[in-house]
């Protein structure tokens, strides 16, 4: 008992001490942790093989998948629209996104020794916020363009020039860099003197928040409020803006009704699968659970993967344009 009371002083008078200016400028000047221990998906070994030979072929899959949309889009005249414009820009987020952190965790696998740098970890957290928060708004930028397509067709063109497209997708990186620099600013001088394991990956931050030595409470409740803040607007958003949409489609009578419901049909479900992890993370988000890791694995591996799946299959004018282009190169290669 006695033992206890003392360790309950020596605590207090920790936190009094970090409390001064002064105090917390040498422990941020003199942090222990240099670098982080990521515990990864797995222990065991023949797993972590099998993991390495798996998430190779998805993430090699993702980034082919989105840098073949991005070529298709740049090369068929026929797709220099808006529409296929943002989803260019969403490909290349999905590429951004699924390199950030799973290189390194297909590197871990075969590695016995699984750390990262505090640079590293770092800049695994800002770029992940960075990709993240850009991709909430480009979805909203997508169902904005949708909108405008179905419910104001002939104003489409005049509202929906290449000016505005642009300023959508700058918006949206802006957005996104802004985002997660405000997360960054008061996690970098944060002080790390203690525990320094991760069970993740890569470098969360509500699990690398926890192991500084500071009552992080009060910054839990910021990252809270500044992620879930944004991702409740934009979600928000999506959803008045494709109920609108859906009401009008089902108003409308015409040809074109299939082709937009189809058009439609696979937004949603990119936003559905972008937007379901998110709430459950954010239902829980400073507490651990094993789920966890495999929905940062849907995130960061299988959502940059699905994305130009949903798109081609169920996107005609994509689909000959792909076409078109695999010929075109066949074709060079036979006449060399």
């Amino acid at each position: 008992m006695r033992q206890t009371i003392v360790q309950k002083r020596r605590l207090c008078q920790f936190h009094a001490n970090l409390s001064s200016p002064d105090s917390f400028n040498r422990w941020s000047n003199k942090s222990v942790v240099t670098e982080f221990i990521l515990l990864g998906l797995s222990s065991s070994r023949e797993l972590q093989l099998f993991l390495f030979f798996t998430f190779s072929v998805f993430y090699g899959a993702a980034v082919v998948g989105n840098i073949l949309i991005i070529l298709t889009v740049i090369t068929d005249s026929r797709l220099h629209s808006p529409m296929y414009f943002l989803l260019s820009n969403l490909s290349f987020i999905d590429v951004c996104q699924a390199t950030f952190a799973t290189p390194k965790m297909i590197a871990d696998f075969l590695s016995e020794h699984k750390t990262i740098t505090f640079e590293g970890c770092m800049s695994q957290i800002f770029f992940l916020h960075v990709f993240g928060g850009s991709e909430m708004v480009l979805l909203v930028a997508m169902a904005y363009d949708r909108y405008i397509a179905i419910c104001k067709p002939l104003h489409y063109m005049t509202i929906m020039n290449r000016r505005v497209c642009t300023v959508l997708v700058g918006v949206s990186w802006a957005i996104g860099i802004l985002h997660s620099a405000s997360h960054l600013v008061f996690t970098v001088d944060l002080p790390f003197c203690g525990p320094n394991k991760v069970d993740n990956f890569f470098c969360d931050l509500p699990l690398v928040i926890k192991l500084a030595c500071l009552d992080t409470y009060v910054l839990e409740i910021l990252v809270l409020t500044n992620s879930g803040l944004l991702s409740l607007i934009c979600f928000l958003l999506l959803l008045i803006s494709y109920t609108i949409i859906l009401a009008t489609v089902h108003r409308q009578a015409s040809g074109g009704t299939s082709k937009a419901l189809s058009t439609l049909s696979a937004h949603i479900t990119v936003v559905v699968l972008f937007f379901g992890p998110l709430i459950f993370i954010y239902i829980w988000p400073f507490e651990s659970f094993t789920i966890d890791k495999f929905i940062s694995v849907f995130f960061t591996v299988f959502t940059p993967l699905l994305n130009p799946m949903i798109y081609t299959l169920r996107n005609k004018d994509v689909k000959e344009a792909m076409k078109k282009l695999r010929n075109q190169h066949v074709g060079s290669k036979e006449v060399f």
